[in-house]
């Protein structure tokens, strides 16, 4: 599993750590996954997030975790956040400026 994140700085490993910790948390939590198909302008106003906006198309999927989270998308996805169980952030690198992944297992 993967996940792309802005940040202008680099992350510590403590950091990284909370950041797992919170995942994990939230997957105990059982949380919905849902999704809505969009104009993508309509996803913008929501507060979807994207990385790439330019790269999506007229229309997108936004999936929504609860009101935690709302992010452009296009799947895989799990129908509930306790489908996943616990994770293990193993790695994060640098993918573009100010732009950055994790991977866990």
């Amino acid at each position: 599993m993967r996940f792309d994140f802005a940040s202008t700085i680099k992350p510590t490993e403590e950091q990284i750590k909370e950041v797992e910790k919170i995942i994990n948390n939230k997957i105990k939590e059982s949380l919905p996954v849902e999704y809505k198909i969009v104009p993508k302008e309509e996803a913008l106003k929501l507060g979807a997030r994207s990385f790439f906006r330019e790269k999506y198309p007229d229309m997108v999927k936004v999936y929504f975790i609860d009101d935690y989270s709302k992010e452009f998308c296009g799947g895989p996805h799990v129908k509930n956040t306790s489908e996943i169980g616990k994770i293990e952030i193993y790695k994060f690198e640098k993918i573009g400026s100010n732009l950055y992944r994790i991977y866990a297992k």
